[in-house]
């Protein structure tokens, strides 16, 4: 009979050699490198490649996932598989794996990196706000890695950009994965005004994309009113100067009584003197 120090010391080896054994139980995968894509005009297809090399029990089939979620239609019983990116953009980025099922073993899989530069495909490209009022600015994009964020605000006088945190207690940034977002509270009508820059950053590149933010006064709303008035009240005044400085002698000559007409009578009687005379 072993006794329980040889009985512990068997066990000791097993377990020191049950990850080997599982290592070299596992399917092998041939999978193609990390991709970077090119986006800078020369567009070309983009081929994913996944070869299952060894395995100790028949595969079942295999498909392709993208970030997490399988990509429909490419479900196939062939122990190598390819994955086209015909027209590849930043949007088809990200990680991609080829993954392999049995009957009678756990699936294997193979994760492969398509990296691009980031793109910002959305963004405000202006903001209009009264002062005292909130703004908010964001961002959006596109890529792999997952981007780095910052806003700066754009001083075209001097081409200088001014960073922006948190730090001031009126600017608040916040960050998710391809978003980014900036909120201004109470903005100031002579400081907050302005060009600002969004830009996104990862290992392959940089973009930036810019918003113009316009802040009003709290009369700009009654600037048309006040303008129809000013309108209303230069005519009056036109008006008044006018009637002012009429000539004297057109009012009387508008109060002139007209005079007496010549009547059928006196005519007449012109006439009888006129025929006296020529009878003489």
């Amino acid at each position: 009979m072993r006794s329980s120090a040889q009985m512990l010391a068997l066990v000791l080896v097993l377990c020191l050699m049950l990850p080997f054994v599982s290592a070299q139980n596992e399917p092998k995968i041939n999978a193609s490198d990390q991709i970077i894509l090119p986006l800078d005009g020369s567009i070309k297809p983009v081929i994913l490649q996944c070869n299952l090399t060894s395995a100790h029990t028949p595969h079942k089939e295999s498909f392709w996932m993208k970030n997490g979620n399988e990509i429909t239609n490419t479900r196939t019983e062939h122990r190598h598989t390819t994955y086209r990116i015909t027209k590849p953009r930043a949007d088809d980025s990200g990680e991609y794996m080829c993954v392999y099922t049995f009957d009678m073993a756990p699936n294997a899989n193979a994760t492969i990196e398509v990296k691009a530069k980031p793109d910002i495909i959305g963004h405000k490209r202006s903001e209009n706000k009264k002062e005292g009022e909130n703004a908010t600015l964001y961002c959006k994009s596109v890529g792999y890695p997952h981007p780095i964020w910052s806003w700066h605000k754009v001083d075209g006088a001097s081409n200088t950009n001014t960073d922006i945190d948190n730090s001031t207690g009126r600017f608040f940034i916040t960050n998710r994965e391809n978003y980014t977002e900036l909120n201004i509270l109470y903005l100031d009508i002579n400081t907050d005004p302005g060009v600002y820059e969004c830009n996104a950053t990862n290992l392959i590149g940089t973009t930036a994309e810019t918003t113009i933010l316009r802040v009003r006064s709290h009369l700009a709303p009654l600037w048309p009113f006040l303008g129809v008035l000013a309108e209303i009240l230069i005519l009056v005044v036109i008006i008044v100067v006018y009637e002012k400085r009429k000539r004297p002698d057109d009012i009387m000559d508008d109060d002139e009584p007209v005079g007496p007409l010549k009547t059928n009578s006196t005519n007449n009687h012109k006439d009888k003197n006129i025929r006296q005379r020529n009878m003489k």
